[in-house]
Parts: structure tokens; sequence; C-alpha cells
């Protein structure tokens, strides 16, 4: 059960599109079983489906990994609720900002919050940089950015997740 599992979750990273019966081809089983298979996937292993645009073809020109350092005042000593109010105000800044599409902290190059976004020009960038700035000055100690253009420059490999089918197996 287990295998199945792991190999129906493989073969969904190299294209969630397949029917339940062209993966049940696949990997040599009848459809219902991986019908169950994926419901199962999905309520403990599979966050969600989505796409990868072309983000160019929708007028997007640059993706950036911005990385901040800021004092962690959700780690100091404030009481559970005071953390808990802290950290809602920052995720809902973050979700108002949909072109923010990753956010976590982390660890490394000296900065703990890690951020991936995609923006229509620089311009735009550097106004949420701003914005971000000006909102959390009281915490943000330092931010670096690695900006790329889209469709500009050497792509030495396109973002997808079907490569990790062939990494995890």
């Amino acid at each position: 059960m287990k295998d199945t599992k792991s190999k129906l979750l493989f073969e969904l990273l190299k294209n969630s599109k397949r029917s339940d019966r062209e993966l049940a081809k696949v990997l040599g089983v009848s459809q219902p079983t991986i019908t169950r298979r994926r419901k199962e996937l999905e309520k403990t292993a599979i966050e969600e489906y989505t796409i990868i645009p072309k983000w160019e073809k929708f007028g997007y020109e640059i993706a950036a990994f911005t990385f901040f350092r800021i004092a962690m005042p959700l780690d100091r000593p404030a009481g559970e609720e005071e953390r808990k109010r802290r950290l809602g105000v920052a995720r809902k800044w973050l979700m108002e900002h949909p072109n923010i599409v990753f956010a976590k902290q982390g660890e490394g190059m000296g900065m703990n919050v890690a951020t991936i976004s995609f923006h229509k020009s620089y311009t735009d960038y550097m106004h949420l940089l701003s914005e971000f700035r000006q909102r959390w000055i009281e915490i943000l100690q330092d931010v670096q950015s690695f900006v790329v253009s889209l469709a500009e420059g050497v792509m030495w490999k396109p973002l997808s997740l079907r490569y990790l089918a062939d990494v995890i197996q």
C-alpha cells in the first residue's frame, strides 16, 4: 500500500493532470485503487494542485528572492497569546500581497526569513520592498535581494517540481 502511494505521488509530481485510469495503467493497479490512494494522499501529503505559468506571458518581468534579517519578536518571551497575535499580523500582511508566493523563517547568509515573489516591473518590486520596510521598521535589521529577469538571460533549468520525482524515488 505504501509503495503504491509513493509511486502515485511521484507520478503526480511528473504530471498531475493525468486521470486515475491513466495512472492505474502506468502503475499496474486498478483505477479504484488509484482513486482511493489519491484521496488518502490529498488528505495527508498533497498541499494543493497548481500550475507553473510562463510568468512573462502575463506581464511579469521579474522573480525576486528576498532575504530578511528581522529581530524575532515572535521568539521573545512575550507570552503565547502575544506571539500568536504577532504571527497573525505578519501572516495577514503577507496574504494581502498575493505576488509573494512563499515566505518562511529559515537560516543562512545572516538572514532568518526568505520570500519568493513575482513582479510586473522592478519598480513594483521596489514599491513592495519599501512598503515592507515601512511596515516592519521596528524589527527589520537587513534586507538582501536576488532579482531574476523572467524574459532575459540564460535559463539553466526551468522551475518544475517534476524533477523531485526522480530524486525522491
